[in-house]
């Protein structure tokens, strides 16, 4: 298995660390847009997944994967974009759908406002979606956008 060699945990720890600043980057625009700007959260969800997107990529090349330059940067970052694009296959409707349902469950079963049910809602619906596409993500970018890699 990958992760069985250190050289490849390291990675997956850059790559998780790399994720948590994404994740953050992720979370802020998302809110920014949401909150204070008033966009749906698909849209919004969308906006900050590709200043995410862009931010891991660069922090990837540099850092996780320093020794893959055998590609030039635009087919490479083309190659990241395109697993992160399947995995906004996965992202867009769970926002979609699984957001209302956990804002209603917020605000009956932890008995919290509709607003602050709301933003708990959003919130744990983007936490779930990208803690399931990090997992697509490294392991297709690992074997396909990193392979020539040792």
């Amino acid at each position: 298995m990958i992760l069985s060699e250190s050289k490849e945990r390291v990675r997956f720890l850059k790559f998780a660390t790399v994720g948590a600043i994404g994740a953050v980057i992720d979370f802020g625009v998302m809110n920014v847009f949401t909150h204070f700007l008033g966009f749906k959260l698909v849209y919004a969800g969308t906006i900050s997944f590709i200043c995410a997107v862009l931010s891991n990529f660069t922090l990837n090349r540099y850092w996780t994967y320093p020794d893959s330059r055998s590609r030039h940067f635009l087919h490479q970052l083309g190659m990241f974009f395109l697993v992160n694009a399947a995995g906004i296959a996965f992202r867009i409707p769970t926002l979609h759908y699984m957001e209302p349902v956990m804002a209603k469950a917020f605000e009956n079963m932890v008995h919290l406002s509709h607003t602050t049910a709301q933003l708990l809602a959003k919130n744990a619906t983007l936490a779930f979606a990208i803690g399931v596409v990090m997992i697509w993500n490294f392991f297709i970018n690992r074997y396909w956008t990193y392979n020539d890699v040792e």
